[in-house]
């Protein structure tokens, strides 16, 4: 992972400060009332902490402004962690009129419950697990703003049987696909397993479009993403889109799929 410079500067200016200050870094800890030990990790820019910040702003009366490079530091964490291309993906989202979805294995994120959400970045990010599911819901405004994009959403039924976070979390989910589905502006469809093999099995992916005509497509697999933008490549996910789709329940049939599964959770 690339190094976070906000939290490196956090601990150049401590170092800098208490060099000026002339105190020891056991002195600094006696009136902190942690370790040398702690003041040596946030020096070298390893660790840092909220309440360590505060402590720092009224020791050394600096007006805020550890607790201001703390805020940064966990800004750029949360970044590094997301996948590649994403953070882009993101800027595009925003100002896309129309969404193609397909979900191969877990509800896309713009559709997930924060409990949902949070079964998930627990198991792969702990640490930044409340950063990043409140950025996750963050981006649901976009579902139910004026001029709200239309999106097509299709699920593989594995999407709706894979348990995470355990029952109650799970019909939660489904019940927000459910109210999600009724909305004029979304329609989702499954593709039941008994379609057998379709071109989604090979990946998620999402097609945005926008109002010039134009489209680019965004994909992600074991932690990686990629934003695809060259017209031809593009196609091909368009092409892929129609093909899924003709393996997809209608939508009322669709609608009774997930209230069946949810009946047996």
């Amino acid at each position: 992972m690339a190094e976070n410079r906000a939290r490196i500067f956090f601990g150049t200016e401590l170092r800098r400060m208490r060099d000026e200050a002339k105190i020891t870094g056991k002195e600094l800890a006696d009136a902190l009332g942690c370790t040398p030990q702690w003041i040596s990790t946030m020096e070298s820019g390893r660790k840092i902490s909220e309440q360590s910040a505060h402590d720092l702003d009224t020791y050394f009366k600096t007006g805020g402004m550890y607790y201001r490079l703390w805020k940064l530091a966990k800004e750029i964490e949360v970044e590094l962690v997301l996948p590649s291309g994403f953070p882009e993906y993101l800027e595009y989202e925003r100002k896309a009129t129309t969404y193609r979805i397909y979900c191969a294995l877990l509800v896309n994120g713009l559709f997930q419950t924060e409990d949902y959400t949070r079964s998930i970045l627990t198991t792969t990010d702990g640490t930044n697990a409340s950063e990043l599911a409140a950025k996750r819901m963050e981006r649901q405004s976009i579902l139910t703003r004026d001029n709200a994009p239309h999106i097509w959403m299709v699920l593989d039924e594995a999407v709706l049987r894979r348990s995470i976070g355990g029952p109650e979390i799970m019909r939660e989910q489904l019940d927000f696909l459910l109210a999600a589905s009724e909305r004029v502006n979304t329609m989702l469809q499954v593709i039941p397993y008994s379609s057998g093999y379709h071109a989604g099995l090979e990946g998620e992916f999402t097609i945005l479009g926008f109002d010039d005509g134009l489209n680019l497509a965004y994909t992600e697999s074991a932690g990686e993403g990629l934003l695809i933008e060259k017209p031809v490549r593009v196609r091909d996910k368009v092409v892929r889109w129609d093909l899924l789709r003709g393996h997809a329940l209608p939508i009322e049939e669709s609608r009774a799929m997930i209230r069946t599964v949810m009946e047996s959770l």
